[in-house]
């Protein structure tokens, strides 16, 4: 995957000092990577019978709908709080100062179905995991998690191993 990893841009402290920002928007620009990179997240789930793709608020969004189509399946957009039109459930995650909270509508997951966590970047795995709880809660089965890059020191891979999640990353970078 070294020509995925080449297509992502590092931008050094941001957004505060000491960080080193992977961004993906040089990636989403280049037809063929962007192509590459949605070929490489579905095809280890192509015979999982994934029923649905569930992205995470935002670029999870444009990721996990491309892999939907490629998969032939559903698409569930996991939010921010207050973002969803309908009913929601929610579920709580830890920020480095304080907590935030994820929501999906309380009807978007079927009992037994299969379900694909979609997102960019995992770090510390704080959204991913709530998004495995949301969809655990709604009666779905988690088939998996992908992303584009892993930050394996910060161990979000690591904590929905614990959870019995299957995860997978095109690339990873180390630091922050």
């Amino acid at each position: 995957m070294k020509s995925i990893e080449k297509l992502i841009r590092t931008i050094p402290d941001y957004p505060k000092p000491g960080i080193m920002f992977r961004d993906i928007t040089t990636l989403l620009s280049d037809a063929k990577g962007f192509k590459k990179a949605i070929k490489a997240m579905a095809e280890r789930f192509e015979d999982q019978k994934i029923s649905a793709v569930a992205g995470i608020e935002a670029r999870g969004f444009i990721l996990g709908g491309a892999i939907a189509d490629r998969l032939e399946c559903g698409f569930i957009p996991i939010r921010k709080k207050g973002k969803l039109p309908w009913k929601t459930i929610g579920q709580e995650y830890a920020l480095e100062y304080g907590v935030d909270v994820i929501e999906m509508h309380e009807d978007a997951v079927a009992k037994d179905q299969r379900i694909l966590i979609v997102d960019d970047l995992i770090a510390t795995g704080g959204t991913a995991e709530a998004a495995v709880k949301l969809i655990r809660r709604s009666g779905g089965k988690v088939a998996g998690a992908t992303f584009i890059i892993d930050l394996p020191e910060l161990g979000g891979a690591k904590k929905l191993s614990d959870l019995g999640v299957d995860s997978h990353a095109l690339v990873a970078f180390e630091g922050h």
